[in-house]
């Protein structure tokens, strides 16, 4: 079904409304995001094709584990001591992988690792309350990734890529074995697992991804900061953190002005055994590029904007560009995976964003970035304009 506007056929009206995030939960957030903050950190100190990758790398290990926590609090809230404090012990452990991540492929990478193996026993340790002994077709597989990790620290190179490339395909099939494993003694059938896994609160989940999203844009705009550094703030200095905040506006532009409630009408539209699904493929596979290319961003903003007269390697021109490109391909992915229209606009603008790489190593830095804001400024005017074309008049459809 296609939703193009704030509109909906469905009559959702009978469905709780929904609880909301917790501070707590905000703050687990922020702790999160400060390893965003790390691999932006990484990637601008070595704006390599192997950096890039290895950052890929990392972000989607530690956003598994998020997500895993986002659903958790979903079905198992942080309203008593004992959750609450297991809860901040997720931090700390998170933490302590944002810590060793600057030098995680040298010789942090077995502290990284051994963070993350408590990050996944503290999150099966919580699961158990809301789901038991079916718990463990989660915990087996997260703990071997973790472990995965935790052994990539001991090995260099293309062994440690694998290790971690292993990692990943361990995540991958978790779903897999929590949808189709065998149920408890009980002889509760794989079918009402899947309905147990698809029993998420639509306000709660949709809210909680779109604060982290929030959270993440902050590191677009701290990256402003240190990008200026110390340098006298000219007016042409100022312009440019103009740019590169209209950048980080647009691209918030994208997603919450229609998509985050269109998204929470359709997972209250979701029969439960399918909410699982979908919450994979919308804030999972989707949401991974939206914040791949938020981390870009900022480290080519970081390398970028205390040169605005210069022309800038190819490196960071593609991090400007690449930046934005990702977070549109990840929101076209977005909104396939939720079924909302249109997305061809935001396709186009992903290619057209990528495009202006090339041209941003032969003019000044503040030429890329009046590009970018460009095309984001014409994909939303024309969608906006698209939109309310397709919009049927009610009197002409009373008549």
């Amino acid at each position: 079904m296609d939703i193009t506007s704030l509109h909906t056929p469905f009559d959702t009206t009978a469905e709780e409304p929904g609880r909301r995030v917790t501070t707590l939960e905000l703050f687990f957030d922020l702790v999160f995001v400060f390893t965003l903050t790390q691999l932006t950190v990484l990637l601008a100190h070595d704006l390599s094709f192997a950096t890039a990758g290895r950052v890929a790398l990392i972000l989607v290990v530690l956003f598994w584990m998020y997500g895993a926590y986002a659903y958790l609090t979903n079905q198992v809230p942080p309203d008593r001591p004992s959750r609450r404090l297991l809860l901040m012990l997720g931090m700390a452990a998170f933490l302590v992988c944002a810590l060793a991540i600057p030098r995680v492929f040298e010789d942090t990478g077995v502290v990284f690792g051994l963070g993350f193996l408590l990050v996944v026993t503290v999150h099966t340790g919580l699961y158990t309350r809301g789901h038991g002994w079916d718990s463990i077709w989660y915990g087996v597989p997260n703990a071997l990734a973790a472990l995965s990790v935790t052994a990539a620290g001991l090995v260099d190179g293309l062994a440690a890529d694998g290790l971690w490339l292993l990692a990943i395909a361990l995540q991958f099939v978790t779903p897999l074995v929590a949808e189709h494993g065998p149920g408890r003694r009980d002889g509760r059938s794989a079918a009402t697992l899947r309905v147990q896994l698809g029993a998420l609160d639509p306000a709660h989940f949709v809210e909680r991804h779109g604060l982290l999203l929030i959270i993440a844009f902050g590191e677009s705009v701290i990256s402003i900061g240190v990008g200026i550094g110390d340098l006298p703030l000219t007016p042409e200095l100022l312009c440019g953190a103009f740019l590169a905040l209209a950048l980080s506006v647009a691209l918030w532009w994208t997603y919450f002005v229609r998509d985050e409630e269109a998204a929470e009408v359709t997972f209250r539209a979701t029969p439960p055994p399918a909410r699982w699904r979908l919450a994979m493929n919308a804030y999972y596979y989707a949401f991974l590029p939206m914040l791949l290319g938020i981390a870009f961003l900022a480290a080519g903003i970081k390398k970028t904007l205390g040169h605005l007269t210069g022309h800038p390697q190819p490196g960071p021109a593609l991090a400007l560009a690449g930046g934005v490109a990702l977070f549109l391909a990840g929101d076209v992915a977005f909104r396939r995976a939720l079924r909302l229209r249109p997305v061809r606009h935001r396709a186009a603008g992903a290619l057209l964003a990528l495009a202006t790489a090339a041209a941003g190593v032969r003019m000044p830095v503040y030429g890329e970035l009046l590009l970018l804001v460009a095309v984001l400024a014409g994909m939303l005017a024309v969608e906006a304009r698209s939109c309310i074309t397709a919009t049927p008049d009610p009197a002409a459809a009373r008549t």
